[in-house]
């Protein structure tokens, strides 16, 4: 049997250009000489500097389809589907990493060592007397080394893997003696199986003082009072006094959990961020400037629109010249919408900072973070007329340098809650009382999450404990007991 069904779909769909601006907004400062130093490379119509004055203006209003007689070879700019353009596939990489600076900016770049982290470890195992068949277990047993410098598998598990990956036969007394050799090596407390071997193999390695001994004993066999800081337990285990189990705690606190971590083989590099925007304050008022590396000067290049002008000239028009002036148009037309993104862009940028500047004037003034008024997305939006995925792309990748440092643009926006009086106050400004209220709390006993409430709420913010604990998670400080010090 035959039906007929009727599907209604609503898309959202936009032109190529459209999405090529949105990516254009989406782009950090670096990013975005990036993609211009590209673009010019791709299309030898666009140059970089401004044009001399009386050239600037002769073919700006040309209409380029005029010359276009090379008819069913234009290439037409269909409606798409948004999703498929901006799925993650297509995520770029300043999205994912920290990546905001220049190539053309002076910097020091940290040394990345040639020699890899393993390949350390197997340099240093060379320094040891071995068999062939010790080295071939050793050898493995550096490959089973994580980047921070642990082995996660069980010794059941290394024998049976090379047993039949390799077609080494041993047993697990034959491994945990090569395991003893991997344990020598530097940094000190690589290949350990686990957090409480990695701080013992570390304290051995120590000068054997009184602090270092009590240090070993506690983490030997003391190591669950020690991870939940039950210093009471310690101290009557002991028989010390709070000044001796102080020093010891010290030591331990000094290792390191993550021996690999802090290799520098690990090809680590910190880098820069280079702000997109800067806030000053000159005679009490706030000014704003948007990078100039964002406003690079462009022109459509002179001897790309002379080839245009000749052939609209010229009498004989072959087949051959149809083609080379169908190339010439498009390059001249990308090269004209490309210069006319960036002043998009550029336009798009600066009216939105402009907009979360003086929203946030309060702030900006004086840098008091209690006074970050609430802001969502739709406030700036609404007040610049544009949608609110332009806001969130300008957000998102942005920085702007202010008097009280660099900040992230998206660190400004939070939703609202209501205070004692019925006002609307920021979730930024509770947040940052809560973290005062901590840092001010009595270490040796701290605050629960219960009691944090209770203050907040005398200070003239009713929020639920189980908020407090949400707040507490996302400024990453840990529980009351955890952070207890003795």
């Amino acid at each position: 049997m035959l039906k007929q069904f009727l599907n209604l779909k609503l898309s959202q769909k936009l032109s190529p250009q459209q999405i090529q601006l949105m990516k254009l907004i989406q782009l950090p400062t670096q990013a975005f000489e990036q993609r211009l130093l590209e673009e010019m490379n791709e299309n030898p119509a666009l140059e970089a500097g401004k044009e001399d004055e009386y050239e600037a203006d002769e073919f700006a209003n040309e209409d380029y389809d005029d010359y276009d007689d090379a008819e069913g070879d234009r290439i037409e700019a269909d409606d798409i589907n948004i999703d498929e353009y901006l799925s993650d596939d297509d995520t770029p990489d300043y999205k994912t990493q920290v990546n905001n600076y220049s190539e053309d900016e002076e910097r020091e770049t940290p040394f990345a060592s040639p020699i890899s982290f393993h390949q350390d470890l197997i340099n240093q195992l060379n320094t040891f007397i071995l068999n062939d068949e010790e080295r071939e277990i050793a050898e493995f047993l550096v490959g089973s080394i994580d980047d921070m410098g642990y082995i996660r598998r069980s010794v059941a598990d290394i024998v049976d893997d090379m047993a039949f990956t390799q077609g080494i036969y041993t047993d697990e007394a034959m491994v945990e003696k090569m395991l003893q050799v991997i344990h020598e090596l530097e940094p000190s407390g690589v290949g350990a199986r686990d957090l409480q071997e990695c701080l013992l193999l570390q304290l051995k390695h120590k000068t054997p003082t009184e602090s270092i001994d009590l240090a070993i004993d506690i983490i030997e066999n003391q190591f669950d009072a020690f991870t939940k800081k039950h210093y009471d337990k310690l101290l009557q285990k002991y028989g010390v006094s709070n000044e001796q189990l102080k020093k010891a705690i010290h030591e331990i606190e000094r290792l390191n959990p993550k021996p690999g971590g802090s290799y520098t083989g690990n090809n680590k590099v910190t880098e820069n961020v280079v702000p997109d925007f800067a806030i000053r304050i000159v005679d009490g008022e706030l000014e704003l400037t948007l990078n100039g590396r964002n406003a690079p000067s462009l022109h459509v290049s002179k001897d790309y629109q002379e080839m245009m002008q000749t052939y609209k000239d010229s009498r004989d028009k072959s087949s051959a010249q149809k083609d080379a002036v169908q190339f010439i148009k498009q390059k001249l037309d990308s090269a004209k919408w490309f210069i006319d993104a960036i002043r998009q862009r550029q336009e798009t940028l600066f009216v939105t900072m402009n907009a979360i500047m003086h929203y946030q004037e309060e702030y900006f003034l004086d840098g008091d973070e209690t006074k970050l008024k609430p802001m969502i997305l739709k406030d700036i939006a609404d007040m610049v007329g544009l949608d609110i995925s332009t806001i969130s792309r300008v957000a998102n990748s942005k920085y702007v340098e202010t008097p009280y440092g660099t900040k992230l643009i998206k660190e400004f926006f939070s939703e609202a809650m209501k205070n004692d009086q019925g006002e609307d106050v920021s979730t930024l400004e509770i947040k940052k009382i809560l973290k005062n209220t901590i840092e001010e709390e009595d270490k040796k006993k701290p605050l629960p999450d219960d009691q944090l409430a209770e203050i907040l709420k005398e200070k003239g913010y009713p929020i639920a404990r189980r908020t407090i604990a949400k707040y507490r998670e996302q400024l990453d400080i840990p529980v009351a007991r955890m952070r207890k010090k003795i």
